[in-house]
């Protein structure tokens, strides 16, 4: 177990990463002590509007800039859209860092940043559906090419990998992800029993 280090949540569209690191953010803010957990905010060739991720929203041009000069210790494409995770955002003085990753990214991830915690989030089908329509955030087209890549894109778990299905309430899901990851780390995030 180590002090410090990445922890590289993935899942498909829809089975709520957003929700559960949301829920994780408010959860530790309140904490005392603190955990010496930070939440990595990526950079996202999206706008604000479209999300209810804190995020920093740059255009397809500059972000192609940031990526040439070197920004991102990670970066990937999915879904038409650019991510990266800026250098600055996974180097920290102690502590762990906390990313919403790539599924299509994660074995590259794991190269750049050897000892990265990896965890791995889904839902049951109909769950990821209802969830994706819900957001109204695409067509039914774009919604079908999000169940299919869900399908598609299926990342074999790794030994010391963690895995939460997150088919419950969201209290209780996100409890769960804090006891996996409390194990994995070693931050207490859990009132200890």
């Amino acid at each position: 177990m180590s002090s410090c280090g990445v922890i590289y949540v993935v899942g498909p569209s829809g089975v709520g990463k957003d929700s559960l690191l949301n829920w994780l953010y408010q959860h530790v803010q309140h904490m005392a002590p603190r955990p010496a957990l930070h939440f990595a905010q990526r950079t996202i060739t999206r706008s604000h509007e479209n999300s209810n991720e804190q995020h920093e929203a740059v255009g397809f041009d500059e972000f192609a800039q940031l990526h040439a000069a070197g920004a991102f210790a990670l970066q990937w494409d999915a879904h038409g859209l650019r991510y990266g995770v800026r250098h600055a955002q996974l180097v920290q003085a102690r502590g762990w860092a906390i990313v919403n990753g790539s599924r299509a990214y994660a074995a590259q991830a794991r190269t750049l940043l050897p000892g990265l915690a990896v965890l791995h989030v889904s839902a049951p089908h109909a769950a990821l559906r209802a969830r994706l329509t819900s957001r109204a955030r695409e067509d039914e087209g774009q919604l079908q090419a999000r169940m299919v890549r869900a399908s598609a894109l299926r990342l074999a778990p790794l030994e010391g990998d963690m895995h939460l299905v997150n088919a419950g309430s969201l209290d209780g899901s996100a409890r769960e992800m804090c006891a996996l990851i409390q194990q994995r780390t070693g931050l207490q995030l859990l009132p200890q029993v």
